[in-house]
């Protein structure tokens, strides 16, 4: 049943850590592999305060989710371990997070929590516990590519897929790494989950920010960067002075709604200027783009980066995990690593994250990707006013 996992023939000789969220998904990954016989370990990274966190529905990696992934070990019959990576998670994901916010860009923290965290520290405590692989609850797929190498795609569920938060995982790491769930639905896994008697069959999947309570970013990040946040001016692209807010924290490029603003026409928000603490709004054309400048990328594609010069790379490109892949050119230029889009995208953020695959197909495979840096208006804010 999980001979695509590509690992060892023993399973009796082969262990296998599963990292347990204690939800369904990381559940059942860790159940199937023990009936198939594998030396299972479970660890669950406790990553914030579980105490705050104990009775939330929707959190994920504290509190009740502890003791359900405990119950789900005791229920197969694995050892399971929590780990206390709260301090890392500080450091690496939450005071990323609030920067980011307060520099105006919006980011993705779960991306930043599986690059600097579970792919990275737990990748490195199942190694020195003798492991062959590190498998987790993701709805993604890995394959063996003919040379040997390991390739990461989408999952066969599209409404699953969680390929767009992977796309930071590095060639190394997916040697390690299997994702059992990757050619399952939801509902079969739920399925599975209550075949093999596990109590979380039914159990809500998590929501929002783990960290973050009823999507209140505000409050998290004045906690963390108290005095902070700086009210400032709402203008339009034209110049002209609208309104006031109460920190560029609360908006993002593309919204319109909650702006409380009244000029006889709907607004966007435009863009967001953090050294001066100002909002920029215009109308919806004004967004539209076909450029995107990106940093911090990683690459899994098998033509080097470096190499992706004037004719560029058909690929196809996410610029947010709701929407589909659209089809773009990948160059290297001087500034970097450049998207260019066939057809304009609207609502582009910084800070959120561009993944590139090969096509647009469904189960396309992922070259890597990068964090949005700059997207180029195709107008100015004064002609598309």
């Amino acid at each position: 049943m999980l001979n695509s996992l590509d690992l060892p023939s023993d399973p009796a000789q082969t262990r296998v850590v599963v990292a347990m969220s204690g939800g369904v998904d990381s559940s059942v990954v860790a159940a199937l592999l023990k009936r198939e016989g594998y030396d299972v370990v479970g660890i669950t990274l406790q990553l914030y305060d579980h105490g705050a966190a104990l009775h939330r529905k929707g959190a994920c990696c504290a509190g009740q989710d502890i003791h359900d992934a405990r119950r789900v070990a005791e229920t197969i019959g694995i050892p399971h371990y929590v780990l206390d990576y709260e301090s890392r998670f500080r450091e690496e994901v939450m005071d990323r997070f609030a920067d980011s916010y307060l520099s105006g860009e919006t980011p993705i923290p779960c991306v930043e929590c599986n690059r600097a965290i579970k792919f990275r520290d737990l990748l490195a405590t199942a190694r020195d516990l003798g492991a062959a692989a590190l498998a987790t609850g993701h709805y993604v797929a890995s394959r063996a590519l003919p040379d040997g190498r390991r390739a990461l795609y989408r999952a066969a569920d599209p409404e699953r897929d969680q390929s767009y938060f992977l796309y930071a995982t590095t060639a190394e790491q997916l040697e390690l790494l299997r994702f059992p769930l990757g050619e399952r639905g939801k509902d079969e896994t739920r399925a599975l989950a209550r075949e093999l008697g596990l109590g979380v069959a039914d159990k809500a999947d998590s929501q929002d920010i783990c960290f973050v309570s009823q999507g209140r970013y505000g409050d998290v990040i004045a906690k963390l960067r108290p005095g902070a946040i700086r009210p400032g001016e709402i203008v339009h692209a034209d110049g002209r002075l609208l309104g006031h807010h109460e920190g560029i924290i609360h908006y993002t490029v593309g919204q319109r709604r909650g702006l409380k603003l009244s000029i006889g026409g709907p607004l966007y928000v435009l863009r967001l200027d953090a050294e001066n603490a100002r909002v920029v709004v215009g109308p919806r054309e004004a967004l539209q783009t076909r450029t995107i400048r990106l940093a911090d990328v990683n690459w899994l594609g098998d033509t080097p980066l470096d190499a992706i010069r004037t004719d560029g790379l058909e690929v196809a490109v996410r610029v947010r995990s709701t929407r589909a892949p659209r089809l773009a050119l990948l160059r290297m230029g001087p500034d970097g690593a450049q998207v260019e889009l066939l057809d304009p995208e609207d609502g582009v953020s910084p800070g959120q994250a561009c993944v590139i695959y090969d096509s647009d197909a469904p189960r396309a495979r992922v070259l890597g990707g990068g964090t949005i840096a700059r997207a180029e208006a195709m107008a100015t804010p004064a002609a598309a006013a």
